[in-house]
């Protein structure tokens, strides 16, 4: 298959290195368009107000493997690649593997699914790949389920045009239990803001966010309540798998308000 990878962590990330070769050894025509330096968390961010340079990448990835490192965010990444750098659309776009997890809610921020949905975005279906540990290095078990998914999608194309969310317990492969299907959970923060001091008297504030709690997501989703949430199967060692779509509109909610009546002069 033809493959984009992007990532959020920048072109000198272990995961990205790792997920890039695992599928260009696997035989994969793989292209990588990341971004030259660390973007966590940036969410669907595209730079508007300035240029975009991008500059070709030797001698970091597999011999087969083209790579280009870009100065702006994730979803950039992707843009540009789909609309400048390569000649025809790939099959599949792969952003990954991102350091640390991104289940629940975790997902509005994260530069690493932005990336997989900006190729959603333009009709191409997309995985976002994610290690559940901020300080693992081993992501050979998450490019080795990332090339048995791969594979899958070319035997078995999805059903539908969609985004799977992908989250990889930080065990080793014979450690996982399995793989489960699953829906978005909500993770509750304590948004803790280190307040500090500059060597110049100045004040600044340094965002530190801690789990207090994984809680299950409202009801009226329209949502089958049979299936676990991603937050709750990752501690279980499941590799989560979510399917997710741009389109946020709440459904039920549009269905409840369109009893609503509104009276003009």
């Amino acid at each position: 298959m033809k493959l984009l990878v992007s990532n959020d962590d920048g072109i000198s990330a272990l995961g990205i290195r790792t997920l890039a070769n695992c599928l260009a050894e696997a035989g994969h025509d793989v292209t990588v368009v990341c971004p030259d330096r660390e973007r966590s968390a940036t969410g669907h961010g595209l730079t508007m107000h300035q240029p975009i340079r991008a500059e070709i990448i030797e001698s970091v990835f597999h011999p087969a493997v083209k790579a280009w490192a870009c100065d702006g965010t994730p979803s950039d990444c992707v843009k540009l690649a789909l609309w400048a750098l390569l000649k025809s659309p790939p099959d599949l776009v792969l952003s990954g593997i991102n350091q640390g997890a991104n289940l629940g809610t975790e997902i509005l921020y994260s530069g690493t699914v932005s990336a997989a949905m900006e190729g959603l975005i333009e009709g191409i279906p997309s995985i976002a790949l994610s290690l559940a540990s901020g300080i693992s290095k081993d992501f050979q078990p998450a490019a080795q389920f990332a090339k048995i998914l791969v594979d899958k999608i070319a035997q078995e194309p999805l059903p539908d045009l969609m985004l799977l969310n992908v989250n990889v317990p930080a065990v080793k492969w014979e450690e996982i239990t399995g793989v489960s299907f699953t829906r978005q959970g909500v993770r509750r923060y304590v948004d803790v803001f280190d307040k500090r001091v500059d060597p110049r008297g100045k004040t600044y504030y340094w965002l530190t966010g801690e789990v207090i709690e994984d809680i299950e997501p409202p009801t009226g989703l329209n949502l089958p309540q049979n299936i676990p949430t991603d937050v709750h199967v990752i501690r279980k060692n499941y590799i989560s798998i979510t399917p997710l779509q741009y389109n946020l509109t709440y459904a039920n909610g549009l269905h409840k308000l369109s009893q609503w009546k509104f009276q003009f002069p």
